[in-house]
């Protein structure tokens, strides 16, 4: 960022309070109301205190009263009546600047119970957000008047400021866990309904959903591998699977290719075309009604792209909102999480590290207030490239780039490796490994991690189920559950649970 830049973010902070001359939204009565009851019953203060702070109060002598019955709270000892506060006031130095005792007397005085404090703590909660949101929109409006500060840092600091807001304010309360029964047997009910027994989004790789059930919603998916490996590829060929074959609407955001390279490659896949014919647009009178029949399955699909550059996460949780809200989208891909800024949210001193893993913290944030998957891809790092050996080839968990948060904060960590670059066409003991790629799901934290074999075609830039090519049986899939040293079950030698292209599953 440029120092003009910099300059121009420290300059926010004029702030322009809209309509001046009314009178902040405030709730004086309530805040009596509960302060009172909150002296009067001892047990009130379970009731509230996990959704008002004292800084909810709009009277200063009421936060300062509350903040001290937090105080009396904390202890194991604190009892809570109109002498402990008092003593509590003068060891924290606000009884005098309350009102003195004549003031919590007043309080008490016209109180009778507790019995609605959750109620009325609400409405001095929605007070105080209207008076934050009242501040922060002239904030806003302040700075936009000022011409010296750059648009792009305004909305950005905008929408920071407006979540921070939200964020502060969302309450998720504890529920009895019989609707929580209910709505888990739905899901399982649902999953049963299915053929393959998939509770959440298929990939259209068979062995992969067998493995993952699925994409599951909330989850953070991170797909990692060193560049070459067929990140982009697979998970275009995964999205065009999900949109083209399932019809599950599909946002992918690339910040690496531009949509045109994008859809070129779509085109590639799906028209069964090479590249270099797309590129060159050199194509053979066969080849273009080919193009012209196959493409027809992209028309429609519900599949929207995205390419906007060094995309941080406010414009993402924006762009996802909105597409989740008005196209109904049911997953997210990011190609590539290293190449996403977290502008705003971390400190100009902050190194790289803590950037990517403030970025992984907020993908998996906003995974979860969606309720939908969402799929990141993200680089390896140069160890893998020093190990010698085929088996020293394989990534590990230990190679995720930049940050040891990605690992953390992801549900699923799955590996492309394909043996192939490395100049390893045989396995150890004797199969083909050309045209191949092992995808190895090395982190699976409500479920089963283990390995699986896809086909590739360089050409077509594509991944494939094995059945779906010429490629013959090479390699036995193996499932663990995450963390045991057994498999789930001997898989390998029931001749009648077999995977497609005859891999034992």
């Amino acid at each position: 960022m440029t120092t003009e830049k910099n300059n121009s973010r420290k300059k926010i902070e004029t702030i322009i309070i809209p309509d001046a001359g009314k009178a902040q939204p405030q709730a004086l009565e309530l805040e009596k109301a509960v302060l009172g009851a909150l002296m009067l019953e001892k047990d009130a203060i379970s009731n509230i205190s996990d959704i008002l702070r004292s800084e909810c109060f709009y009277d200063k002598r009421n936060e300062l009263i509350y903040k001290a019955i937090t105080d009396l709270s904390a202890r194991n000892d604190g009892v809570i009546d109109i002498l402990t506060v008092r003593e509590q006031l003068k060891r924290n130095g606000d009884l005098e600047a309350v009102g003195g005792t004549s003031y919590l007397a007043e309080l008490t005085s016209n109180v009778q119970s507790s019995l609605h404090i959750d109620f009325h703590a609400k409405i001095i909660v929605q007070k105080h957000i209207a008076r934050e949101l009242i501040k922060f929109a002239g904030r806003v409006q302040g700075n936009a008047f000022d011409e010296t500060i750059d648009i792009d840092d305004l909305m950005q600091d905008a929408e920071k400021g407006l979540f921070e807001i939200a964020q502060r304010n969302i309450k998720k309360d504890a529920v009895q866990i019989d609707s929580v029964i209910s709505e888990a047997i739905k899901v399982i009910a649902k999953a049963g309904e299915q053929k393959e027994g998939i509770s959440g989004l298929s990939s259209g790789f068979t062995a992969l959903d067998k493995i993952t059930s699925g994409w599951q919603n909330s989850d953070l998916i991170i797909i990692a591998a060193r560049p070459a490996m067929g990140k982009t590829a697979f998970v275009l060929s995964m999205a065009k699977n999900m949109a083209v074959q399932f019809k599950i609407p599909v946002a992918f955001f690339s910040l690496e290719m531009s949509n045109i390279q994008l859809v070129n490659r779509l085109i590639t896949n799906t028209c069964e075309i090479s590249g270099d014919k797309i590129k060159s647009g050199r194509l053979e009178r066969h080849e273009w009604k080919q193009l012209e029949v196959k493409v027809n399955d992209l028309y429609s699909a519900p599949l929207y792209v995205d390419d906007t550059p060094s995309l941080s996460v406010f414009e993402l949780r924006s762009k996802a909102r909105r597409l989740v809200r008005e196209n109904g989208i049911k997953c997210i891909i990011i190609d590539y999480l290293q190449l996403m800024t977290a502008s705003g949210m971390t400190k100009m001193s902050d190194n790289r590290q803590n950037e990517v893993s403030t970025i992984s913290r907020s993908l998996k944030s906003l995974a979860k207030e969606l309720n939908i998957p969402i799929i990141a891809l993200s680089q390896l790092n140069r160890s893998v490239e020093s190990r010698a050996g085929a088996e020293g080839k394989r990534p590990q968990l230990s190679d995720l780039r930049e940050s040891g948060a990605i690992e953390q904060d992801a549900d699923m960590v799955c590996f492309i490796h394909r043996p192939e670059y490395y100049h390893i066409t045989e396995s150890s003991d004797g199969k083909d490994l050309r045209g191949l790629a092992e995808i190895i799901v090395a982190k699976h934290r409500n479920g089963a991690i283990g390995e699986l074999w896809l086909r590739f075609e360089s050409n077509l830039v594509r991944f494939m189920n094995p059945s779906e090519g010429a490629v013959s049986i090479l390699h036995e899939s193996k499932v663990n559950y995450q963390g045991d040293s057994e498999p789930i079950q001997s898989l390998a030698g029931n001749e009648n649970f077999v995977s497609d292209g005859g891999f034992p599953f």
